[in-house]
């Protein structure tokens, strides 16, 4: 009987009742500094510790590393002021450019700790780019425009994966994506700082076709998307995932579905975020590959000094037949501040300079294709400000000429996609069941464009929307739009406040 209470506590506890004993990497050889590299000693003390499951300590200290490899049952745990510093010198990670953590196909593994693990990711790249240049490395992605990933060690990988933990730690300065979850069941991420601006596509964390995943009480500062979900293989998906409670600040997207999204994305919930100075979108939705978006409900966003405040795109990049679709998203109490500036000024890593071609700022949008239309959205309780100062000697569409917009099916996904657009508060086209409610959005500076465009909408429903009486007239176009319901609208008044078209 005791022996099945054992059992039984065993699995209930998951992550915590592996950790028996102590493995310090002192005891294998392992040596503080900048000079001594301990990855024969820390993967010595990670194999010991995977014969009955254990901890393996980094103390306090500077230690240097190549490629680990995490092994079932292992607890890599780094003390107060302890720093595990990636290699600065890129062929000890290997022709694939291994990362400096890896976990595969494990189970019941964890990192935690108030330590650091810090990529050196801007002294890696410049020993890349020497290594590149004397030939002794070859990447054609290079040539075009920078060092391809496999060039550019991540900081943690697990991949295949069941019962993960990781709290406490910091992650910074990589030189490629900062964490990536592939194909994970059952992960726990809690209190967690990522620091990472120390070169182009270093997101935050990335989770790829992992189910059941748990994000809370964490710090993001990426030169790409802070936190991003994305579906790569036809049978895999996003399933069951929980953010909570976490700020975010982005030279990219804030939290991003996509872009790539092949398979499928589910049960996505998320609340009480921050995301400030951030270049793109607040909250972007994106499938373009042929992936589902199911279910998704966030709530309780706040953006502050952001380039895009809500990015909703199904789009059709992949080359065969089948288009994604997008059903069922709720997204609550969103209160942005978009000003007529670039948000991520200063940072080491910036978005793209001036807009090309010409625009003005860019509205919250939500668009499909035709016949393919982002299906039952909900926008509620949403407040948007933004700067205005829009001139047509920027760029102009009429409203009588609303098919100028591009619909660039399989362009990048990203809120400039389209360039110009002719509203400043709300664009939606190819759509069907959407309800706005409680919805507000405001001018800093004047804007001549109107506030809101629905074109190509099937099924919508506008309740206590709010736009100030001193905008510019139209204040809302309605093209091609049928089965409308509107009630207690504050907008302007007057023959031409609200203009109707016919497709």
């Amino acid at each position: 009987m005791k022996k099945l209470l054992y059992t039984l506590l065993f699995v209930y506890t998951g992550l915590n009742s592996f950790a028996q004993k102590d493995y310090n990497i002192l005891r294998y050889g392992a040596k503080a500094g900048l000079s001594y590299n301990n990855t024969i000693a820390i993967q010595k003390a990670i194999e010991a510790a995977a014969q009955k499951g254990g901890r393996v300590v980094i103390p306090a200290g500077n230690f240097i590393t190549g490629p680990l490899w995490l092994k079932s049952g292992v607890e890599l745990h780094l003390n107060n002021d302890a720093v595990l510093l990636g290699s600065t010198k890129r062929l000890d990670y290997g022709e694939n450019g291994d990362p400096v953590i890896s976990a595969i196909d494990l189970h019941d593994v964890a990192i935690t700790g108030n330590g650091v693990i810090d990529g050196q990711g801007r002294d890696l790249i410049e020993n890349v780019l020497l290594l590149l240049r004397e030939g002794k490395m070859h990447d054609r992605e290079w040539l075009l425009k920078r060092p391809g990933e496999k060039s550019r060690p991540m900081i943690v990988l697990f991949k295949n994966c069941r019962q993960v933990k990781v709290q406490n730690i910091t992650l910074k300065n990589s030189s490629s994506w900062v964490q990536s979850y592939n194909n994970c069941d059952g992960v726990v991420i809690d209190s967690l700082k990522v620091q990472s601006t120390a070169y182009w596509n270093n997101d935050g964390i990335d989770l790829v076709d992992s189910k059941n995943v748990k994000i809370t009480n964490s710090y993001f500062n990426a030169a790409d998307d802070a936190i991003c979900l994305k579906s790569e293989s036809a049978g895999g998906s996003c399933e069951n995932i929980t953010v909570e409670n976490c700020t975010l600040r982005s030279s990219a997207s804030g939290f991003k579905l996509g872009t790539g999204s092949v398979g499928g994305f589910k049960n996505i919930s998320v609340k009480n975020l921050v995301v400030f100075d951030t270049y793109r979108s607040v909250i972007a939705l994106e499938t373009v590959d042929g992936a589902y978006i199911n279910n998704v409900n966030i709530s309780h966003v706040t953006g502050k000094n952001v380039g895009n405040a809500i990015f909703i795109r199904l789009g059709h990049r992949n080359k065969n037949d089948k288009y994604s679709t997008m059903n069922n998203v709720l997204i609550d109490d969103v209160k942005a501040d978009v000003p007529n500036a670039k948000p991520d000024i200063g940072y080491p890593v910036e978005g793209p300079p001036p807009r090309v071609p010409p625009h003005n700022l860019v509205p919250a949008s939500i668009t499909g294709l035709p016949d393919h239309p982002v299906q039952n959205v909900t926008l509620k309780n949403i407040e948007i400000v933004y700067g205005g100062g829009a001139k047509k000697e920027v760029a102009f569409i009429a409203t009588d000429s609303l098919s100028k917009v591009i619909e660039n099916p399989a362009g990048y996904p990203e809120f400039t996609m389209f360039g110009e657009l002719p509203s400043w508060g709300l664009y939606t086209r190819h759509a069907s069941g959407i309800s706005i409610n409680n919805f507000k959005v405001s001018l800093k500076d004047t804007d001549f464009r109107p506030a809101l465009i629905f074109d190509d909408v099937n099924g919508l429903t506008l309740k206590s929307v709010e736009i100030p009486a001193s905008v510019a007239l139209p204040a809302i176009v309605y093209k091609g739009v049928m089965q409308l319901k509107t009630t207690d609208l504050a907008v302007p008044t007057g023959d031409k406040a609200i203009e109707t078209k016919s497709k």
